[in-house]
This record gives structure tokens, sequence and C-alpha cells, in this order.
């Protein structure tokens, strides 16, 4: 016998079936060792789930300017933004974590969106990755991004905005590697685009080809901008074994 997924969710939770599609819908159910990706999904109505817990937010700075937060994992920077009532100086995709930015001034914003347009903005990540990455490489490759629907999508192509990358490794474990992702730009799903393409596709990126995981490893490890510099600590669960 089967049933929709986020159905089955609800009678083991003892959640309603909104509750059980939000949960799944944002990325924290799992059955059998695999992400559920469809609430709608039909499922053996024998199915045990796995739902993973979104962390606390950490705020890490806060003064008349700015104010910059840990992100967790599986929440959207529009979701931050709400629970501070204050406006994002710039975004972290749902499933990554890490030093998020959130501005308090109009004329702090113009200075930064200025130091953002003008490349003066250090931007290091940490990210797992597929393969063995032993040497540093810059990746200098142009990403055009496309809407399709309500999302958005990001490749290499000659018709695409300047973006550049440079990757050192930190760590190997068997066949994945830890590395350092210092970024000079900021296009949409950069990070995740070039390292796709050069063979080292993120652990738990689906959509550009990574391996199975709980989550989108990669992690906004650090910032400065306009004299700030703030990090972020690396997640306890941030690892592929």
């Amino acid at each position: 016998m089967e049933e929709k997924a986020y159905k089955l969710l609800a009678l083991q939770e003892g959640i309603t079936n909104r509750s059980a599609k939000d949960l799944i819908d944002k990325g924290l159910v799992y059955a059998q060792g695999r992400k559920v990706v469809m609430a709608r999904a039909l499922m053996d109505a024998r199915t045990k789930f796995r739902v993973e817990k979104i962390q606390k937010i950490e705020k890490i700075f806060e003064d008349e300017h700015l104010i910059a937060v840990n992100k967790p994992a599986f929440l959207t920077s529009e979701q931050i933004s709400k629970k501070f009532k204050t406006p994002l100086l710039h975004r972290l995709d749902k499933e990554t974590s890490g030093v998020l930015l959130l501005v308090k001034d109009e004329k702090f914003q113009k200075e930064a969106i200025e130091a953002f347009k003008n490349h003066e903005v250090l931007k290091e990540y940490e990210a797992w990755v597929s393969g063995r990455v032993a040497e540093a490489f810059e990746i200098d490759k142009p990403i055009l991004t496309i809407k399709r629907g309500k999302n958005l999508f990001s490749r290499v192509s000659k018709n695409g905005k300047e973006a550049v990358s440079y990757v050192e490794p930190l760590e190997i474990e068997g066949k994945f590697s830890k590395v350092k992702v210092t970024i000079k730009t900021g296009r949409t799903h950069q990070i995740r685009v070039h390292l796709a393409d050069s063979g080292h596709a993120i652990v738990g990126d689906a959509t550009y080809g990574g391996k199975n995981a709980k989550r989108v490893m990669l992690h906004a490890k650090k910032i400065e901008l306009l004299g700030y510099s703030f990090e972020a600590p690396t997640p306890k669960d941030f690892k592929v074994f």
C-alpha cells in the first residue's frame, strides 16, 4: 500500500499535513538515507522518516550599522531578515550555513553595496567536494544565470558575467576533499557552479551533480568589508562521514 509522503510523515510525527509538507519543502526529511524532495510522492506506507532539526540562529555582532548572524542551514535568508525585521545586505542559499549580514542604516547600505560592486569585499567559504583536491587552483569562468519558474539556475557560459573563485585544499577524506573557496565576485550559485565545472561538485548539491548528503555542504566561513570582519564557526555536522 502506498500513500503520499507528507501524509505518512504527518501520521508518524503527529503533526498536521500542512506542517509535514512544510518540513519536506524545507529539505529536512529523509527516508532510507535519501532526502525526500517531493511532498506528494507516493511511498510505501511502512516508510520510516528521519527529520533533521534546524539549528538556532546565532547573533555574532550588532551595532548601529549592521547585524551579523551565523545562519543555520535550511532557513532562507529572507526568513532571517523577517525574524530580525532588518533588510539583508546579501544572501546565502537555503542550505548554506554561515555569516549573513543585515543592514540597519541607509548610508552604510549604500557604501556596502559599492564595496560589493568594486570587489572590495572578502568572502571565504568552506565546502566538502567530490574528488581529491591536493593543490590550490583558480577558476576564472563567466557565469550565466537563468530563471526557471520560481527557481534560478546558473552555468558557465561565455555569455555570462565575470566570476572568479580561488580554491585551496584543507583536508582529504577518502574520495572527498574539504576546501576553502575565496570569491572576488558574487554571482548566483557561483561556488556551486565553478566547483561542479572543475569536476569537484559540492557534496549534497544535487542541482549541480553533487553526491547525496543531508544538505549542500557549503559554509560561509568569513566576510570582511568596510573595516568589519566576521567569522562563523564550522558546524559540528559539517562532515561527509
